[in-house]
């Protein structure tokens, strides 16, 4: 089966406090709002209970989507904590890819 999703730019984690994010979620409906934050908690336990890896996908300012593959230490509504102590806001992901 052939995938025609999007492939978006992979990243290393070391560039994300430069970037810049916009003010606004980047996830409109409510529902997928409570998805996001339930994978990011799940991939939260993932990474500190077995240093597992997950790939996030998220929006910058431009409007550029970008991905990075991380260890997620802490997420809340406001801000998720990957590895090095790497922080982005939560309304700038789009999806957690488990792997």
């Amino acid at each position: 089966m052939e995938n025609n999703a999007p492939h978006y730019q992979l990243i290393d984690k070391e560039i994300i406090p430069q970037l810049q994010f916009g003010p606004d979620d980047v996830l409109e409906e409510k529902e997928l709002k409570v998805k996001r934050q339930h994978a990011l908690e799940r991939a939260s336990r993932l990474g500190n209970g077995y240093q597992g890896k997950v790939e996030l996908s998220f929006q910058v300012a431009t409007g550029d989507v970008l991905r990075v593959q991380t260890t997620i230490w802490q997420a809340d509504k406001e801000f998720t904590t990957i590895k090095a102590g790497v922080t982005l806001p939560t309304h700038s992901i789009l999806g957690v890819e488990f792997f």
